[in-house]
């Protein structure tokens, strides 16, 4: 399919640049394929919920992976800066390098902005699109704790470009229930809920279930192809355990809906359940791709914030939606003046059956 077939013109002033407060008070735009849509809340998933339902959320915890300072190359000293985003071992990151024509095959890096306990690294390998391999003198737990230390809250591009980050994101920018540390982006749509809401669903009957994708900062690259068959799309690494797997059947076979808490449970519940049909354990890397014409196997139910346009994850929910439902609930959330990107408004999506699909897809 063409890349232009998923553009949509987004007025600037609708880009979100902070979260709503308290972050359960966003609006919720639900799309049904076969309703239509229906201006909501976030807490009106207390009655959209029913009993038996499965809320899969994704508690991966976001690192402060932006680390700026210093190139040392002998006498020679550079400012700049790296976003982390996707991890090798225990030493080792990939990430996105500013000025990457700074940096060269072996320099040595004092990252932390002066400080005296430096977190120090060296380049260690350099790729296409300013991407650079860095290897760091620590390691396991002690390199996550150095990264927390001296790290900022590495905030989307499109927040990031019109101001600087805030104290209040270290805590805005993380889920509730976030605990596993790995994330260089948040799982954005987990950033509604609050405690008081998970437990209320809880009440109701609706099992929250967790698995973990660590989601890489390759989700906000742009694609730089004309044709969704020519992109590559980035890895990122993902857990889902037997015993998860089990109960969620268990609520399959009674009639219990998948509700994917945004795109990562999502990518992972698919690639998880993509060799059998059905759900099954998962531990590794997955660069899955969900383009219109996709026949998903597990999710019935996906919330999701509004995307990017010319972006995969628009395209995944043209796919999981209808691509003409989804360019209709993007142009009335547009009209009226639903917020975009990472800290914005929501929606929840039905799953359009394979007879509700376009047939020119």
């Amino acid at each position: 399919m063409r890349v232009s077939d998923f553009d949509f013109d987004l007025p600037e002033k609708l880009i979100a640049l902070h979260p709503v407060e308290p972050r359960d008070s966003a609006r919720l735009l639900v799309v049904d394929p076969k309703v239509g849509l229906a201006d909501r809340h976030i807490p009106d998933l207390l009655w959209l919920l029913k009993p038996g339902d499965v809320l899969v959320v994704n508690d991966t915890r976001v690192l402060p992976a932006e680390l700026r300072g210093t190139r040392v190359r002998g006498e020679n000293r550079a400012n700049v800066s790296f976003n982390l985003h996707k991890r090798v071992d225990a030493h080792t990151w990939r990430a996105f390098a500013r000025p990457a024509k700074k940096l060269a095959l072996l320099d040595r890096l004092e990252l932390g902005n002066g400080q005296a306990d430096a977190l120090v690294a060296t380049v260690a390998g350099r790729g296409d699109t300013g991407e650079v391999t860095l290897e760091f003198d620590l390691g396991g737990a002690q390199l996550d704790e150095a990264i927390k230390s001296h790290g900022a809250m590495p905030l989307p591009p499109y927040i990031g470009a019109k101001r600087d980050v805030e104290e209040r994101d270290l805590v805005d920018y993380q889920t509730v229930y976030a605990a596993e540390d790995g994330a260089v982006a948040a799982p954005t749509a987990g950033l509604h809920f609050t405690e008081k809401l998970l437990q209320q669903l809880t009440d109701k009957g609706v099992t929250i279930e967790r698995v973990t994708l660590h989601v890489g900062a390759g989700t906000f690259l742009p694609m730089k192809v004309d044709d969704t068959d020519d992109h590559v799309m980035h890895a990122e690494w993902g857990e889902i355990d037997q015993a998860t797997v089990e109960r969620i059947r268990v609520k399959q076979a009674l009639g219990g809906r998948v509700i994917a808490v945004g795109t990562t449970s999502l990518r992972l519940l698919e690639t998880a359940s993509r060799k059998t049909g059905t759900l099954q354990p998962f531990m590794g890397d997955t660069d899955i791709f969900i383009t219109p014409g996709f026949r998903f196997a597990t999710v019935d139910a996906l919330m999701t914030n509004f995307h990017l346009p010319k972006s995969t994850l628009f395209m995944l929910v043209s796919a999981f939606a209808g691509m003409d439902m989804m360019k209709r609930a993007y142009a009335h959330a547009i009209e009226d003046g639903y917020r975009f990107y990472s800290y914005g408004d929501s929606s929840l999506l039905l799953r359009a059956r394979p007879e509700e699909d376009e047939e020119e897809l």
